[in-house]
């Protein structure tokens, strides 16, 4: 396992945080690739409980080197209190665990205001989004109208950058918006408060993974959200703009030549959503709610009830064909203990005929589940560590699922501590 990516299959909030953190002691570097400070991982271990947004979550193991690529929306004013929050808890955060890519791009205030003025302008129609800008960033890196980390070095050059896209974006914020214009005193207290202070943390992440793979150390890659959430063959327009897929990681990472060994796909026991969009097989009542509560389903970033269903095959099995997943890890098995029935959804109703494959986006909506039930088995299960002497009707879920996906379960997690899993 030298190069390994571990990404989520559906819609997010899978558990790969805890994967991660768990996985981090076979490995020298983590490299968080895409995505930004929209979504969380929660890490629960023997220094406490965090929701990580930003920060790899390798960050936690001593001797662990942590990368943010320049495929990331880098938000240094979130990073920084970030930061800030982990070291209070005694954990060390410097330049010698954590490295930023110089070609990263830093994710503006203005982001922020844009994505909560465009859902506000979206009213009923609106995407759902977290509204911590991630749209209008990757929007305007496409534009080249972004900055880079790099840039931080030299910061007379970079006001002069600076008031160029300040005119710029003035425009669509107060002509498009009718919003009050951004000034080049805010820029200043944000280049003074957040940018300044991760600083030392920029350099050359491409040359520092070169060098890695040279010297034969292993790097872990950590994906943000789950395969249905990517930009290119996610349930579109309800995705997230970047790509989320471990096919990316050599991009996002800065090493566009890094050859991947394994990939990691986690899926959790049953299906959640956060945000708007299609979730076939939906569940809603008490049922659901005895489900969110089982499984504490809340966002680790926003605090919103995730949406809950059974788990889903027919997303799963799409989500492990575009991961090119090589082995699954199973995520809060647990949570389904207290359940005499188990709903799955084992395929989709589609214009009155029964498919094994994931709809076309705009053709989901339509698209009915089929749900058929398991065997509970009716017992706590969070203190099992070995495959055996889990009750019979949960082997056969994980079985069920194994074969289902054609693919490997290789973990079992059963509760969210670092060491509530179980390895086949």
């Amino acid at each position: 396992m030298s190069n390994c990516v571990i990404v989520g299959i559906n819609w997010g909030d899978e558990g790969k945080g805890r994967m991660v953190d768990l996985l981090t002691e076979r490995f020298d570097v983590v490299v968080r690739y895409q995505g930004g400070g929209n979504a969380g991982h929660t890490i629960i271990n023997e220094k406490g409980k965090f929701a990580l947004h930003l920060l790899p979550s390798g960050i936690f193991r001593k001797g662990v080197v942590n990368v943010l690529g320049n495929g990331m929306a880098l938000d240094p004013e979130n990073l920084w209190k970030e930061i800030m929050e982990v070291r209070a808890n005694h954990i060390d955060i410097t330049p010698d665990n954590l490295l930023i890519s110089e070609r990263a791009s830093l994710l503006m205030p203005w982001h922020r205001e844009l994505d909560q003025l465009e859902e506000l302008r979206l009213a009923d129609k609106q995407y759902g989004s977290t509204k911590q800008g991630i749209a209008p960033f990757y929007s305007d890196k496409y534009q080249k109208k972004t900055i880079l980390a790099g840039e931080l070095r030299d910061m007379d050059a970079l006001r002069i950058h600076l008031r160029d896209l300040l005119e710029w974006k003035n425009l669509t914020l107060t002509r498009v918006y009718g919003a009050a214009p951004a000034t080049m005193e805010q820029l200043d207290d944000w280049l003074h408060n957040y940018c300044e202070p991760i600083l030392p943390f920029v350099c050359d992440t491409g040359a520092y993974l070169k060098k890695t793979q040279t010297e034969g150390r292993s790097i872990l890659f950590e994906a943000q959200l789950g395969a249905l959430r990517d930009l290119d063959y996610g349930i579109v327009p309800y995705t997230t703009s970047s790509n989320t897929l471990a096919s990316y990681a050599p991009i996002g990472s800065g090493m566009p030549s890094v050859r991947i060994d394994e990939v990691i796909g986690v899926v959790k026991a049953y299906s959640t959503c956060v945000g708007d969009g299609p979730f076939v097989g939906e569940m809603f009542g008490p049922e659901a709610d005895r489900l969110r509560e089982a499984g504490a389903e809340y966002g680790a970033k926003t605090g919103r009830a995730r949406r809950v269903a059974p788990l889903d095959l027919v997303a799963t099995r799409y989500g492990v064909e575009l991961q090119g997943a090589t082995q699954i890890a199973l995520t809060k098995l647990d949570v389904l203990s207290y359940m005499d029935r188990i709903p799955v959804c084992t395929r989709y109703r589609l214009n009155g005929k029964e498919t094994d494959r994931f709809p076309f986006p705009a053709d989901i909506d339509k698209a009915e589940p089929v749900i058929e039930y398991m065997e509970g088995w009716h017992c706590d299960i969070s203190g099992i560590r070995r495959w055996e002497e889990l009750p019979e009707a949960a082997r056969k879920y994980v079985l069920m699922l194994e074969s289902a996906v054609s693919c490997p379960v290789t973990f079992v997690s059963v509760g969210p501590e670092r060491d509530s899993i179980i390895l086949r």
